[in-house]
């Protein structure tokens, strides 16, 4: 009889359950597989943003790691002192993470940030994007997707929707020339936990860019969080990809199925016309053909 390949990815359980996030919360995977590729030598720096209230309430929290909070705008700079107090003590073996979202590093922690990567500090940073300012109501952030709703561009009023394309870290975190970069998403546990663990053995800055789906956000159905993630990666609309050295690869090609299969399953996209999702796909097209013109795809 044959026998079931076992899974690539680590038994060992670091976040336990019991967080206080959402139903179907995506950031909630970002962080367990990055602690499964991970293991237990590793501290983690965290922002104002979900998971600074998800571990729950102090004296308890949900991971089995050492967690330290910082301000919203020093996750980098926070972690550069903890890699430095660890140097100085000679524990060069713990990994050092600051964990943050699309808000806090895309807009408010860009600054120290950047100072962290131009450095070389080494740790290793993880935006988990769920693509607006989740925690404190649905704000519009510069990771938030052209085309979407949100609380601060509500559908209604004269501007409408976000008209603005979602920033695009990677690219940022690329001209840093940062020897380690990767897009991951929950919906491809393997290839991430693959990625976290590639970017462990790694030295300097490293930056991981988690798709980390919001069911209360998004306006869309808790159950269905990783069919979303997937359905990302398949329309590429956020691409798997990895950056070494400079030398960029496509780890998961997609499917090519039409954007609209993603943005249908989303209530924040709910208002746009056939006009604004052909939009959409065109530039979804034209900006995957460019990178796989550059990358040496591994499908």
């Amino acid at each position: 009889m044959a026998l079931t390949p076992r899974t690539t990815i680590p038994e060992e359980e670091y976040a336990y359950p019991g967080s206080t996030g959402c139903p179907g919360c995506g950031a909630n995977l970002v962080m367990r597989y990055l602690l499964k590729g991970l293991g237990d030598r590793t501290i983690v720096t965290i922002p104002a943003c979900c998971w600074a209230v998800m571990p729950g309430y102090w004296p308890s929290h949900c991971l089995k790691i050492p967690m330290v909070y910082c301000a919203f705008e020093a996750t980098a700079a926070s972690l550069s002192g903890i890699r430095a107090a660890l140097d100085v003590r000679g524990e060069t073996d713990v990994t050092v993470v600051g964990f943050a979202g699309d808000g806090g590093t895309v807009d408010i922690g860009l600054q120290a940030l950047s100072g962290a990567a131009e450095r070389q500090t080494d740790a290793i940073y993880v935006m988990y994007d769920n693509e607006a300012y989740m925690n404190t109501g649905i704000q519009r952030s510069g990771s938030t997707p052209w085309g979407a709703w949100t609380t601060t561009t509500p559908v209604g009023d004269a501007k409408g929707f976000k008209r603005e394309p979602k920033k695009d870290i990677m690219r940022i975190m690329e001209a840093h020339d940062v020897p380690y970069a990767a897009t991951v998403s929950v919906g491809h546990p393997e290839d991430f936990v693959k990625k976290v663990r590639k970017a462990k053995e790694v030295s300097g800055f490293r930056f991981i860019h988690a798709y980390s789906p919001c069911p209360p956000g998004w306006r869309m159905n808790p159950m269905k969080t990783i069919e979303v993630a997937r359905l990302a990666v398949d329309s590429r609309i956020f691409p798997l990809y990895e950056i070494v050295n400079g030398d960029l690869t496509i780890t998961r090609k997609g499917k090519g199925v039409p954007v609209s299969e993603y943005l249908s399953l989303q209530g924040r996209f709910a208002h746009l016309s056939e006009e604004d999702i052909a939009k959409i796909q065109i530039g979804v097209d034209e900006a995957f053909a460019a990178m796989e013109k550059r990358a040496a795809t591994k499908n």
